[in-house]
């Protein structure tokens, strides 16, 4: 019997050893295996997926920052506003002031002197492409009038945008402490200018010919961006990559915005206050290097997926005044988005805003109820209207009954039927009395009189 019972409780042990395991096992196989932060190597970095607009990664993204030579990009895109709105045209042509001489000699140029002679669409080049400073305020000032009109001009853009942690002092980047933007703020500015075809057009230009000019023979310029070109610098090349801007300071550090495309995916990256250090006896520009890690790390470690049908079935929501209790509400429309690899729909957290948790009919058809979130650990990666799957007819007898209801409980209605209650109460209180009056001292004892006499009659 011993030998049973300790086989028993054995026995016992294991199954619920194995129960627990199993248990164990569905719990981690039902939680997604996200994608490990890259831990980008700069002060701020973004990865942000330009067919939705979200961030990606994110890191410090709204840190102020200065952005050296990134800030052309903003510089560009007012130009850019310009020619749309025919205050200036590609062709146009601009001649440099004596500005062009107040600029430090030491810093990006394309040797662009008084008074030469060049068309607006190859100062772009010179700025986008070599980093020309003076090209930049030769370009704001043939917008603007004079780089300080220019600058104001930047900072209501910059407004318009919705940027919140930016300031610019200059069109060039050259530092300035009141100087500064962020890495959101610098997605932002970038995607209005990528808007224009041309932009991308130049910023994705390895090599850049400028024609001769009235001051100087033809040019011929190669990018600063080594994600594009190894003529400066080996190592950096990046087939994926599709332009931007680089930008560097002692006090910015190194910078880059960059775009890259592989299949559907397209990220903007932006990459502020990274350093150049030395690895294995080779110099690393990290701007660069961790561009293509963290672009890479997009193109890995996500994917697109439908995470919502059109016309999901969502919640019921009750209904009053009606023979129909209920409407269901229903997705308004598709959601796709880019979600990690190991990220299945049905681990999405879903958070319903309705306006109000129960309606009164009539309901129509497509009437928009609320809206559903859709998220996990905090990132959402979808929001979509919640809309009314079919109309809800009002049953006229409720509505009666209710406002019947409605009606009586009005203060001034009850206030008026206290006081006629009050009335009839009075009336018959009133009447009460006056039949008691008239019992005792009217025709009662008119009868008493005339019958209760019962002497002897006279004849």
């Amino acid at each position: 019997m011993k030998i049973r019972r300790c086989l028993s409780f054995f026995l016992l042990a294991v199954l619920a050893a194995s129960v627990l395991s199993l248990q164990s096992l569905a719990a981690e196989g039902d939680a997604p295996a996200l994608p490990e932060d890259p831990d980008i190597l700069a002060k701020a970095a973004l990865l942000v997926d330009l067919n939705t607009g979200k961030a990606v990664y994110a890191k410090n993204e709204h840190q102020e920052l200065y952005p050296a030579s990134l800030t052309k990009i903003m510089t560009a895109l007012l130009v850019l506003d310009a020619v749309e709105d025919g205050r200036l045209t590609l062709d146009q042509e601009l001649t440099a002031s004596a500005v062009v001489t107040t600029l430090p000699a030491d810093g990006s140029t394309a040797n662009i002197k008084e008074g030469e002679i060049l068309s607006v669409r190859d100062l772009l080049s010179c700025m986008l492409v070599v980093s020309a400073n003076e090209a930049a305020d030769i370009l704001a000032e043939g917008v603007a009038g004079t780089v300080e009109a220019f600058v104001a001009d930047m900072n209501l853009k910059a407004a318009a945008l919705g940027c919140q942690n930016t300031h610019f002092v200059n069109p060039n980047g050259l530092h300035d402490p009141q100087h500064y933007t962020s890495a959101w703020d610098l997605s932002l500015i970038t995607q209005a200018a990528m808007e224009y075809p041309v932009f991308m057009e130049i910023c994705d230009t390895a090599n850049v010919v400028i024609p001769a000019t009235n001051l100087s023979k033809e040019r011929n310029y190669w990018t600063t961006n080594h994600l594009l070109s190894t003529y400066r610098v080996l190592g950096y090349r990046n087939k994926d990559a599709h332009g931007i801007k680089t930008g560097s300071t002692s006090e910015a550090g190194y910078c880059l915005v960059s775009s890259a495309e592989k299949g559907t995916k397209h990220f903007l990256s932006v990459i502020m206050g990274a350093e150049r250090v030395v690895e294995n006896n080779v110099g690393n520009i990290r701007s660069f290097s961790e561009t293509t890690r963290l672009f890479n790390w997009g193109f890995d470690n996500f994917r697109y997926q439908t995470i919502l049908t059109d016309h999901a079935s969502i919640q019921e929501i009750p209904v009053t005044l009606s023979k129909t209790d209920h409407v269901i509400a229903e997705a308004a429309e598709e959601v796709e988005a880019l979600v990690p690899n190991g990220l299945r729909p049905d681990q999405l957290e879903r958070t319903v805003d309705l306006y109000h948790d129960t309606l009164e009919a009539p309901v129509t058809a497509g009437e928009k109820l609320g809206t559903l979130t859709l998220s996990y650990g905090g990132t959402v990666y979808g929001t979509v209207d919640l809309l009314a799957s079919h109309d809800v007819e009002v049953s006229r007898l409720m509505v009666f009954w209710r406002d019947t209801g409605l009606f009586f409980q009005k203060t001034s209605v009850r206030v008026a039927l206290a006081a006629l209650l009050v009335v009839l109460v009075l009336i018959l209180l009133w009447r009460l009395i006056f039949s008691r009056r008239r019992y005792r001292y009217g025709k009662s004892v008119g009868r008493s009189g005339a019958g209760g006499y019962r002497g002897r009659r006279r004849h």
